[in-house]
């Protein structure tokens, strides 16, 4: 049974990073920095640390506002650094743990939080800033992690008492992933500052640490303060603070605090805290009694034959190949499809059972494989094959035999063409 040890705090800002890649560590107005975390550092390596549940905000790098979402979950084995502009981080990929994420993904749906999910997308010094100061070596963190990325740069963003009541949510998908593993929940972002118009430069010392106390003794007050309000005491970019309530959520009622620094060398009043978890052990039957809760939706679906339900499992296995069909929106790409595709398959690196599948347009062995049916859609358009055809094929049928199983023959298919 996987177990919370504890919480950490720290903040993200792009100077972590900065100073991590050029060596400051003994530079006076940088090592105030690296004290702070090297506190870390030492707490995960004593406590043996497994895996670290990393909560932080994009800085639209990788998450636009063409789909902004407030809550999404990392669900892939592998993150690397994200180009921010000036080219990509040279740092160390990190590496998921899929199992877990996958498990707390279908918790937290199954607690009514409309979680998105993502894979394949680079991250930036939210993420990684904090992570690089944790890690013990050049080399990276050698555990694994789950990252959460929260939606806080546009609004509406999630109150406060919504990020509490998701740390509430995420001690129970934790606690009842039944692999033993030791996890530590990381806050990022904060404290104090403010990068925009003419309050730019704002910090709030005091706030901060009246923040940081209320959060170690009192934290459901935090979660009566209004967004506004967070802005007015700790500036407006400051309100990501609300990250640290999902850590804190979290944790148990009881905790140690270890470890406590803030530092404001420039635009952002940067902290490190750490909080061990002093919470008993939950029950073993209420564990159970949870896990049915977040399976009970799709509990007796795997009776239902001929059904393929695409699930994490299947969207991470098949990744490549949905990705490959999905870019069939592409006018250039539908082109090369139809022209070129044996060279096609191979720039995108498809194995070759798969080359086989497309090649052959075997639509059912396409879904067993983990296609999803409605990027095999776009594919049967590009062909100038119907619909009605496709699904004849998968039900092992000619097309005359399907339509006779039809209220109305018909034929059509999404290719907004003549074809």
């Amino acid at each position: 049974m996987a177990k919370i040890i504890g919480g950490i705090g720290a903040s993200h800002s792009p100077t972590i990073a900065f100073a991590k890649d050029h060596d400051k560590a003994a530079d006076p107005a940088w090592s105030p920095i690296f004290d702070g975390f090297r506190q870390v550092q030492q707490w995960v390596e004593q406590q043996q640390i497994d895996v670290l549940f990393m909560i932080f905000n994009d800085h639209i790098t990788s998450f636009f506002f063409d789909h902004y979402s407030a809550f999404a979950l990392g669900v892939d084995d592998c993150y690397v650094t994200a180009d921010e502009g000036g080219g990509a981080r040279n740092y160390p990929a990190a590496k998921g743990h899929t199992e877990l994420s996958r498990h707390i993904a279908s918790a937290l749906v199954a607690d009514e939080f409309d979680l998105s999910v993502f894979q394949k997308k680079p991250l930036d010094h939210g993420f990684f800033s904090p992570l690089s100061m944790i890690a013990a070596s050049d080399t990276g963190w050698q555990g694994t992690v789950v990252p959460l990325q929260v939606g806080v740069l546009q609004f509406p963003v999630p109150s406060a008492k919504r990020c509490y009541k998701l740390g509430k949510s995420l001690r129970k998908a934790i606690e009842s992933f039944p692999e033993d593993l030791r996890v530590a929940v990381v806050a990022t972002g904060g404290l104090s500052h403010q990068v925009h118009g003419e309050r730019c430069g704002f910090n709030d010392e005091a706030w901060d640490n009246e923040f940081l106390a209320l959060l170690e003794s009192d934290p459901e007050k935090l979660t009566e303060v209004t967004l506004a309000q967070y802005a007015e005491r700790g500036g407006m970019e400051g309100a990501e603070v609300i990250m640290w309530l999902i850590m804190r959520g979290a944790l148990s009622d009881k905790v140690r605090k270890v470890h406590q620094t803030t530092y404001l060398p420039s635009m952002t009043n940067i902290a490190t805290v750490i909080y061990e978890d002093l919470g008993e052990t939950p029950d073993v039957a209420a564990i159970q009694k949870y896990r049915d809760h977040i399976n009970h939706q799709l509990a007796g679906v795997e009776k239902l034959e001929g059904t393929h339900p695409f699930t994490l499992e299947r969207s991470h296995k098949a990744w490549r190949i949905n990705a490959f069909l999905h870019q069939l929106i592409e006018s250039e790409h539908r082109r090369r499809f139809l022209n070129d595709l044996e060279l096609l398959m191979q720039e995108y690196k498809l194995t070759a059972e798969e080359q086989r599948m497309l090649r052959e347009h075997q639509w059912i062995e396409l879904i067993h494989y983990g296609a999803i049916f409605f990027v095999l859609e776009k594919m049967a358009a590009v062909l100038g094959v119907s619909n009605p055809q496709v699904y004849a094929s998968m039900r092992g049928q000619t097309l005359e035999e399907f339509q006779k199983t039809r209220n109305v023959s018909i034929q059509y298919s999404v290719s907004g063409t003549s074809k």
